[in-house]
């Protein structure tokens, strides 16, 4: 090439992980979506009033059905005593988002706020048995939780720098926080 040449510059091109960043936003925001719909729906059939907050936390489509009105009294129908028919719901939704875009969801679905509040509860139980660690150097075992509650205990638990497992069978399954070797 000579002076006078001049090389084509190269289009520029999204590196890989910023196309996959984008392939996987676009795909959980079509998830959000889709779920949204099938929950307006069921809104609509319940006669239950309710706004749908759409978005992405940690890699998974997030649903949250809010309401000003009575409190939000009315969608703690939805919640159930302890969360069993939110649990019901999302898994409901989880199906219709994957009838609809042929992919497994893992969309997590929270209702009045419920999920969040028990984020906080179980973040809070989970440092008190992570101070019970590590002032009396014994693994503590905790109550018996479903998977969303697990995930926020084991997360805690390694932020904390602590190694934990799940054990048991559902619905019984628990976690256990090691106190090391």
């Amino acid at each position: 090439m000579t002076d006078t040449e001049t090389a084509a510059a190269p289009e520029a091109t999204p590196a890989p992980a910023v196309e996959q960043q984008n392939e996987d936003t676009s795909r959980l925001e079509a998830e959000g979506d889709i779920a949204a719909d099938y929950l307006e729906e069921l809104l609509d059939i319940a006669d239950i009033d309710g706004d749908i907050d759409i978005d992405i936390d940690h890699g998974r489509a997030a649903v949250e059905i809010v309401s000003e009105e009575d409190g939000g009294r009315g969608l703690r129908r939805l919640v159930g005593d302890e969360g069993e028919v939110l649990d019901a719901l999302q898994e409901l939704t989880r199906l219709a988002v994957q009838a609809r875009s042929g992919d497994r969801s893992r969309l997590m679905l929270d209702i009045a706020g419920h999920r969040a509040a028990r984020r906080n509860a179980l973040t809070e139980l989970a440092n008190e048995a992570i101070a019970q660690v590590q002032t009396g150097g014994q693994d503590v075992s905790l109550e018996a939780m479903n998977p969303f509650e697990r995930k926020v205990v084991h997360d805690a638990v390694a932020a904390a720098g602590l190694v934990s497992d799940s054990e048991g069978v559902e619905p019984n399954r628990r976690v256990v926080i090691r106190a090391g070797s």
